[in-house]
């Protein structure tokens, strides 16, 4: 056989490998995203017994909440949301949200207080109707997540759109417990990493998460392309855990070019400075 012979078969042979490959990840996400409740093949995850909170999570899909749920959400974004995105960003995303809140695709974990608790100062807080936001009937939400099965520049993940904690159940390990709990979501359901989106001014969160939960900020994110239009003004960054070399091949940034958040905040001091020179 001739060089362009063997050229030409080599060539479509890759081809069919790369259409395999990015079927098998099509195939991965539908399956994951196709299960109405992932969260129940892990009866031992629906419960959240600790530092005085007697919880149990529940699953939700976003084309099926109720309206006393659909309040609950929208409300409790205002009240965590609106600071980190500020007056300027904030109604334009909060129409964003609400649209997003509402999708078949979007898949739900509601952190409900246990009527039965009764152990505890903090449960005691936590148990009491005007420390909380939930209107409707039965136990009150005090957490959800909304999340989702996607596809990441060619990564199967779950990307973690929202993750938001009542501030009378804050403080006592449930957002870790929840970001963990995804975690095993994600590797159970074959995606290859966790994604979320955080605001830069939201300093606490970015902390817990590079700190306390290992995350790292994206290549994918804006900061990581300072020098093209994609990375101009962005005032948040994509932070992800990948589980495998082929997803920290293209999701992370190796070690030697990791820009860190005290990087970035300085940046941002320094600009912030610069404009008020102006």
């Amino acid at each position: 056989m001739d060089r362009k012979k063997q050229a030409a078969k080599d060539k479509k042979l890759k081809r069919k490998e790369e259409l395999a490959r990015k079927q098998s990840i099509d195939d991965a996400v539908k399956a994951a995203a196709a299960k109405a409740a992932p969260i129940e093949e892990f009866p031992l995850f629906l419960k959240y017994d600790r530092n005085g909170l007697n919880l149990y999570m529940e699953a939700g899909r976003g084309d099926s909440l109720s309206p006393p749920v659909k309040q609950y959400i929208q409300t409790l974004l205002k009240i965590n949301m609106e600071g980190p995105y500020g007056p300027e960003e904030w109604p334009a995303e909060e129409k964003t949200k609400r649209r997003e809140m509402v999708s078949s695709e979007a898949r739900y974990i509601l952190v409900k207080q246990a009527s039965s608790s009764s152990s505890g100062e903090a449960s005691g807080e936590a148990a009491a109707s005007n420390d909380l936001l939930w209107n409707g009937e039965g136990d009150p939400i005090v957490a959800f997540v909304h999340y989702r099965f996607v596809v990441e520049h060619e990564v199967p993940a779950l990307y973690v759109y929202e993750i938001q904690v009542e501030k009378v159940v804050q403080g006592k390990g449930l957002g870790k417990f929840l970001m963990q709990f995804l975690e095993l979501v994600a590797r159970k359901n074959a995606m290859k990493a966790v994604l979320l989106t955080v605001q830069k001014r939201n300093v606490g969160a970015m902390a817990f998460y590079t700190g306390k939960l290992k995350y790292t900020i994206a290549a994918i994110s804006p900061s990581r392309w300072p020098n093209t239009l994609v990375g101009v003004d962005m005032t948040y960054e994509i932070l992800c855990k990948a589980f495998d070399a082929d997803a920290k091949s293209i999701l992370e940034v190796p070690k030697h070019r990791m820009v860190t958040f005290d990087m970035i905040r300085t940046e941002l001091d320094i600009a912030e400075k610069e404009l008020l020179k102006r």
